[in-house]
């Protein structure tokens, strides 16, 4: 029978399910709910919404683009609710390596935290400088690489001081989003209904005339909305982020699903209500055209300064996810150190409890990434990019495959259902739909020009990882395999 765990106590206190090992040292407890929750909404919350939302639209249709985010928010809802079960079972640091190491293999794991952390260090890039582009709006004299430098220096503090001021900085980085989001619904939703109190012109009601559009209510055809269905897995991507911060969570197996079940309910909320908005103001014709169509709402219903507004609101959607970044690649190469399968200096913390030499190698990378975009932005950055997308997908897969082994592992070695603190609800329908789904959505990948090279590089590059382990580690035993044979 499974023993209830503490904070200070192992990993999984699962007997006979998996393989245990001890994490060397314990990092501090010291992250809540709220703090889970926005890590959450700042990792997924970002110029993808902020800037393509107008894109999705034009491509999938108005009607078609909020069933597509629906179809999305299902996916999200499969793989949380998978995701609960892990983080609770294995609350400890870099959490994806742990599940898929512990219940599929330690060549899963040691794949999936690799394209995990690959991910966020190309995003780490690519954020930096998009930053750096917007805020030359208001100082056009300044270079864009020394605002880089400088939101770089901020971001790698707000990481190295402690868990708790990085879940803090976290939580207002992503207040900041979330306001301007309720805003967009809340005043939005007034003037579809032709209220606009804040407007010097009166707009009639336009209710969802625009969603009938000249080309009927699907203009690009179902094949649309399938097309876009997959781009939207990747706007969701980041819900994850609270099994990565699961070994920093007070007591885990009461927060962690709590957090998991606000955060799909607010994204969903916030995806779809605003996705339903601008689909209803902006008419389809001008969707994808215009830079931001949080902009175009704003000034609708009367918002001054709506641009500045919009690209502050911008700037800080992507220090937030830069910012929930750099703490996951941190924890995914202090995770790959414990397990043994990355240098044993990417697991010293500091009294704090901060992996800080795996933060600095993480924050190289960022940097290295970001110089490949200038140096080498058709082959090098390309790759890395391409790995990124295939990455995200990859590690959803690992999650929920993770949780269909290690519940059959649990039940076949007489374990009492009773006794998890969460349980993903009807297993095994839940990973094994929400696996099908993520594969044929891999499979889509394959049919679409724009993202097919996600897996012409996603696929070597998670086979080198593989070939990688076998030869580094597969031909010999860990100690924890020795300690705890399956």
């Amino acid at each position: 029978m499974s023993q209830p765990h503490s904070d200070a106590g192992r990993p999984d206190d699962l007997p006979h399910t998996t393989v245990t090992q001890d994490p060397p040292r314990e990092m501090q407890r010291s992250m809540e709910p709220r703090h889970l929750i926005m890590i959450a909404m700042g990792g997924v919350i970002g110029s993808g919404l902020f800037l393509s939302s107008g894109y999705t639209i034009s491509q999938a249709g108005p009607l078609g683009a909020v069933i597509a985010y629906l179809i999305g928010a299902v996916v999200v809802y499969l793989v949380m609710a998978c995701l609960g079960e892990l983080a609770v079972a294995y609350p400890v640091s870099g959490a994806f390596h742990i599940y898929a190491a512990r219940s599929i293999g330690p060549a899963t794991g040691f794949a999936t935290a690799w394209l995990y952390w690959l991910c966020w260090v190309v995003a780490l890039g690519s954020e930096f400088t998009a930053a750096g582009i917007l805020m030359q709006r208001w100082f056009p004299d300044v270079e864009v690489w020394v605002w880089c430098l400088i939101f770089a220096v901020v971001l790698f503090s707000a990481n190295a001081i402690s868990a708790r001021v990085f879940g803090e900085t976290e939580f207002w980085f992503s207040l900041i989003k979330v306001t301007a989001i309720i805003a967009l619904i809340v005043l939005g939703g007034m003037a579809v209904v032709g209220f606009t109190p804040l407007s010097t012109e009166h707009h009639p009601a336009v209710f969802f005339s625009n969603f009938n559009t000249d080309l009927g209510l699907f203009p690009a055809g179902m094949g649309g909305v399938v097309m876009t269905s997959l781009a939207v897995f990747y706007a969701f991507s980041g819900s994850e982020l609270i099994g990565v911060a699961a070994g920093e969570t007070k007591d885990p197996g009461k927060n962690i699903p709590k957090a998991l079940r606000s955060t799909v309910i607010r994204l969903v909320i916030f995806f779809i209500g605003a996705i339903a908005v601008i689909a209803a103001i902006v008419p389809y014709e001008e969707t994808g055209v215009t830079d931001s169509p949080f902009v175009t709402v704003y000034d609708y219903i009367g918002i001054p300064f709506a641009a500045d507004i919009m690209n502050f609101v911008i700037i800080t959607a992507l220090l937030s996810a830069g910012n929930s970044g750099l703490f996951s690649c941190a924890r995914m190469l202090f995770s790959l150190s414990a397990e043994g399968h990355a240098p044993r200096s990417f697991a010293r913390l500091t009294k704090r409890g901060i992996p800080l030499i795996a933060l600095s190698v993480s924050m190289i990378g960022g940097l290295a990434s970001l110089i490949s975009s200038v140096v080498a932005p058709g082959t090098v950055y390309l790759i890395l990019v391409s790995v990124a997308g295939f990455a995200v997908v990859a590690v959803w897969m690992s999650i929920v495959a993770s949780q269909f082994f290690h519940r059959r592992a649990f039940l076949k070695a007489g374990g009492d259902l009773s006794t998890l603190e969460y349980k993903t609800p009807f297993y095994p329908v839940v990973p094994i739909v929400a696996f099908v789904l993520l594969a044929i959505s891999m499979i889509g990948v394959a049919f679409d020009p724009n993202q097919v090279a996600a897996l012409y590089f996603g696929v070597p590059f998670t086979a080198a990882c593989y070939v990688y382990f076998w030869w580094r580690h597969g031909r010999k035993r860990t100690d924890a395999e020795i300690r705890s044979p399956l």
